[in-house]
């Protein structure tokens, strides 16, 4: 398909560069059989059905973005995607400066080499010493904000806690699961209290996210890969839930996109470890859900493509028109939708 299909103009002033506050107190744009409806976050528990599972992605952003030297040349790291121990995929801001071999200062005692460049343009980096990793970018890195925030306001120091959702447990990620960012310890106690459920998996969202698409068609575009992780128990429990006639809502389209990838065609979904590049567009027959919770996405982007294949890419254009026009915040800090085809 041609990716132009999936156009459409926003308003700067509509991107939110704040999280609402509370966090369940942003707006919901409810798209179901009925029709399409003005809510809140916390009308969840009465939007759902009793039976009904969230899914949630529990992965931790980590401060993925180094700003570093090689000699005197000025060089951007943006890790997106684990290769070993001590090696991460990352983005190059000022590329062309390096070579293979090149050493990388990121200061405060953290450095690494550059070894291969990839057909993509990203570099594999190989962190010296034998600290974890984790501990050199808790010295060195910075929250990864999406460059439509960092852009307009820089990144503060409230990051590092609003960019992280409730859940947050296994770190990896580069960019947090967006749509769980609205849920709260009493929002959860309401869902319980109208028999939702819910469950856990794991999936390292990677900066691809973030990566416009270049190509004019939908078939010309190449997906990164990212490691996910759903357990047997999980996908035992989340396919009874389906049997019991309960409905499995992803909450955001990274848990989706595991789901999706763990479920072979005519079901039920298994468990899975390792990485995903599944790219989902209109025709694609969904196997693994029956829903979707997820944030207001960028025009063109894979993630409009795929909420344009779960509900019709007319309805989703108008469904984005009327929140546009009633106001509604776009994007990672922005208000929700709620998708029951």
């Amino acid at each position: 398909m041609k990716v132009d299909l999936f156009d459409f103009d926003l308003p700067t002033d509509r991107i939110a560069l704040h999280p609402a506050t509370p966090r369940d107190a942003a707006r919901m744009l409810v798209l179901d059989g009925a029709g399409m409806h003005d809510r809140g976050v916390c009308d969840l528990p009465t939007s759902l059905r009793p039976g009904d599972c969230l899914v949630f992605n529990d992965t931790r952003v980590i401060p993925a973005q180094l700003d570093g030297r090689r000699g005197e040349a000025r060089i951007g790291a943006t890790l997106h995607k684990r290769e070993g121990p001590r090696r991460w995929r990352a983005f190059v801001k000022g590329a062309k400066r390096l070579r293979e071999g090149d050493a990388i200062d990121f200061g405060h005692d953290v450095s690494a080499t550059a070894t291969t460049r990839g057909e993509d343009g990203s570099w594999a980096l190989d962190f010296a010493g034998d600290e974890p990793v984790e501990l050199l970018l808790a010295r060195a890195g910075r929250m990864p904000l999406p460059p439509y925030i960092a852009g307009k306001r820089g990144i503060e120091a409230r990051d590092a806690e609003d960019y992280q959702t409730m859940f947050a447990a296994d770190p990896g990620a580069v960019a947090a699961p967006t749509a769980a960012l609205h849920f709260t310890p009493a929002l959860m106690a309401a869902l319980a209290a109208a028999g939702i459920g819910y469950e856990t998996l794991t999936l390292h969202v990677g900066a691809g996210t973030f990566l416009p698409v270049k190509a004019e068609d939908t078939a010309d575009h190449r997906m990164h890969a990212e490691w996910g992780r759903i357990d047997a128990a999980t996908a035992a429990r989340l396919n009874a839930v389906r049997e019991r006639g309960g409905r499995v809502i992803a909450v955001g389209t990274t848990s989706l996109r595991l789901l999706e990838s763990a479920t072979p065609e005519g079901g039920p979904i298994a468990a899975f470890e390792g990485d995903t590049a599944i790219f989902i567009t209109p025709g694609y027959r969904f196997r693994a859900i029956d829903g979707l919770m997820t944030n207001f996405h960028l025009p063109r982007s894979t993630l409009f493509m795929l909420v344009s294949a779960l509900m019709g890419r007319e309805r989703m254009q108008a469904g984005y028109a009327h929140a546009i026009a009633q106001g509604y915040r776009f994007y990672s800090y922005g208000d929700a939708s709620l998708l029951l085809p």
